[in-house]
């Protein structure tokens, strides 16, 4: 048993960059069949993946691989995983009958121009159950808002909240359905709402490092929300700009016209143009160009002889 001043002992957070999300392992407590496993990283980074989890497992075995939400970043390596330790992989319930027939449109890979290598799950994990794991009972806690299917996982004993992108020590990951036309921005608030109530002493955020200052963590996100509320197109190209990165991050570097074009093809970012940018740029490639420039600008890419490159 952990004691009240070790929240997070016996279990192994392995922070990632921002292609692939943090992996936790929650190691087995005495009796239990072996560890499981939170979310697994991007496809490019999966064998990468599996060389963290099986130097954290240190020879026990795999029992269980749970994803909180879809998202190539926190899904992209299950497949890998479960070839390399067998474990059966269970997925929040939204969007289970699209992975099981892989429905291209259904699911986010097509619409965001983002690779994921097709994988079978075993089950589904449904908001109010309990996950029992490493001697914890973790409530599965339906968390709405950059994904409509995602799930935070709570420890009420210790205070542990794996909250996935619905809260991050600064911030949350982009509003997805907002960028889809669909509402968003409520379900996103009523999440940060409902982390106020619980009685939690550490977050394991999806992306960056664990942190304990949860209201200072709450006070940026819905001063960061509000923004967006207010000018929504605010948050449409923060999201076009988090979607043109992300690719970068996969491609490591592209040619400037191999990147137009592939912005030009993704429905997600032809989407937002539409809505929120026609009058700044006459074309997706237009607004693919300006948007470079401005992460050029502010280093998060490079443009050398016609090559962007991810910084």
């Amino acid at each position: 048993m952990t004691t009240p001043q070790e929240p997070l002992a016996g279990l192994t957070v392995l922070e990632r960059g921002w292609l692939s999300s943090n992996n936790l392992v929650i190691h087995a407590a005495a009796g239990e069949a072996g560890a499981v496993l939170v979310d697994c990283g991007h496809v490019n980074h999966a064998e990468q993946t599996v060389a963290l989890v099986r130097h954290a497992l240190a020879g026990a075995p795999l029992a269980r691989i749970v994803n909180t939400h879809l998202h190539s970043d926190h899904c992209g390596g299950n497949a890998t995983l479960q070839r390399a330790f067998g474990a059966p992989l269970f997925i929040p319930p939204g969007q289970a009958g699209a992975v099981a027939s892989w429905d291209a449109a259904a699911l986010s890979y097509q619409a965001t121009g983002q690779r994921c290598e097709r994988f079978e799950p075993q089950g589904v994990l449904h908001p109010g159950e309990v996950l029992a794991a490493g001697g914890r009972a973790w409530q599965v806690i339906g968390a709405p808002g950059h994904d409509p299917h995602s799930l935070m996982l709570f420890d009420a004993e210790h205070g542990v909240l794996v909250s996935a992108d619905a809260l991050w020590e600064h911030g949350f990951g982009v509003v997805f359905p907002e960028i889809a036309g669909e509402p968003g921005f409520d379900d996103v608030a009523e999440v940060l709402d409902l982390i106020e109530t619980l009685p939690v002493r550490v977050v394991i955020p999806g992306h960056r490092n664990p942190f304990t200052d949860v209201a200072a963590a709450l006070a940026r996100s819905r001063s960061r929300l509000a923004a967006f509320v207010a000018q929504p197109e605010r948050h449409a190209r923060h999201a076009a700009k988090v979607l043109l990165k992300y690719h970068l991050m996969e491609e490591q570097s592209q040619a400037q016209a191999a990147l137009r074009d592939w912005a030009a093809a993704t429905p997600l970012f032809t989407g937002v143009w539409q809505a929120h940018a026609r009058r700044e740029a006459e074309t997706p490639h237009d607004w693919c160009d300006a948007l470079t420039a401005e992460l050029v600008a502010a280093g998060a890419l490079q443009l050398q002889a016609g090559v962007v490159t991810d910084c």
